[in-house]
């Protein structure tokens, strides 16, 4: 009998112990009247859409709901129904406390867990800078407006102080925080700007830990990063096919000069067109001396008339032009990482990539360096 309710004893704290399976979130919202709700959602492991997961009434300004236990720590959202923008946490079975404020969604707190505060001090960060930056506009508006030069040099210097103690922090958080999902998603944030090179980025994921790197988010970066390399300064161009205007297949290789320049555009890009009376002119100064160009426009499936047009209304008729009229998921941009244009790439003679995003006066003084080095050899 002793043994019977012995093993009855196990079984009844086995089953106490898999109700408790989970995490509770918990909190107060500031002025919400009773039954508004708060939808609670994360993102997919694929890191390209939002998925409900529960809904809850406010009562007296406070909340509390039991959520299931998660596998592995999920970047979740808390959205006050009727109100813009949401406040973002980390779901891993670790209770986390809120004080929301709708009129200020971004000033909302938490606390619970180590990646929540991981993440409050990465998001503390961002506000600063952010902060400083619509300061540093504001300024800089002034200073054109009153033509005042010295101020606005110092503006300049100020800036690249900025940006570069942004990036010190966002990499001293990746450093010391191995083990959390938050640094991932700052190497996610560092992918989305030109001021990190392909081996800082993936010097910063190597440090990540085993168990971080095989998070979907994770692999989602490494794949990124993987294509980062592939376009690095050094690194041989992809090579690609596309179809002409006239509906032929060009390759790159069939394209290069002693200096070629891959320039990605599209007829609907402003800042595209803005710069394409430039290369027409780099062009027209060193398309005899071995500078080649071929260009793939982003256009949308159905318009290649614009495409053409584009073409013809800016003088570019001089080169090569190719593209799938597939917008975004054209199969070139997406081998060259491409996910913003313009964007370029200038090429050796034997397609090794030399420098990336040159505009302007850049770019033509690149290309006549290269080729001026070329013809003293």
């Amino acid at each position: 009998m002793r043994k019977i309710l012995l093993a009855g004893l196990v079984i009844l704290m086995a089953a106490c112990e898999s109700e408790n399976e989970g995490y509770q979130i918990s909190g107060t919202v500031q002025n919400a009247p009773d039954g508004q709700k708060l939808i609670i959602s994360e993102l997919n492991d694929s890191n390209t859409q939002v998925v409900h997961i529960d809904t809850i009434e406010i009562k007296e300004g406070k909340f509390e709901l039991d959520l299931p236990e998660k596998e592995q720590p999920t970047i979740s959202f808390l959205t006050v129904e009727g109100t813009r923008g949401n406040v973002v946490y980390i779901a891993g079975n670790s209770p986390v406390e809120f004080t929301v404020y709708p009129d200020s969604i971004y000033s909302s707190e938490i606390s619970g867990g180590p990646d929540n505060e991981v993440l409050s001090t990465y998001l503390k960060s961002v506000k600063g800078v952010s902060k400083k930056m619509g300061e540093h506009r504001n300024a800089a508006r002034e200073a054109m407006m009153n033509k005042d030069s010295v101020a606005l040099q110092n503006l300049q210097a100020f800036q690249e102080q900025l940006f570069e103690e942004d990036k010190q922090t966002k990499a001293s958080l990746v450093e010391s925080n191995p083990n959390s999902i938050v640094s991932v998603m700052i190497l996610q944030d560092m992918l989305n700007t030109s001021a990190y090179s392909s081996a800082e980025l993936k010097g910063f994921y190597e440090q990540l830990s085993p168990e971080v790197k095989e998070l979907p988010l994770a692999k989602i970066v490494k794949t990124r990063l993987d294509k980062m390399s592939k376009t690095a300064v050094g690194s041989k161009a992809p090579e690609f096919s596309a179809p002409t205007p006239e509906g032929n297949e060009l390759a790159l290789n069939d394209a290069l000069g002693k200096v070629t320049l891959v320039d990605f555009w599209a007829s609907w890009c402003k800042p595209c067109r803005v710069e394409n009376p430039n290369i027409v002119e780099v062009y027209k100064k060193y398309h005899d001396q071995g500078f080649n160009i071929i260009q793939v426009s982003l256009d949308r499936p159905g318009q290649k008339d614009k495409w053409i047009q584009a073409i013809e209304d800016d003088n570019l008729g001089a080169w090569n032009h190719v593209s799938n009229l597939m917008f975004w998921q054209d199969p070139v941009a997406v081998d060259y990482g491409i996910r913003a244009i313009p964007a370029a790439f200038l090429l050796d003679e034997n397609g090794k990539i030399i420098a990336k995003d040159l505009r302007g006066d850049a770019l033509g003084q690149k290309v006549g360096e290269v080729l001026n080095n070329s013809s003293s050899n």
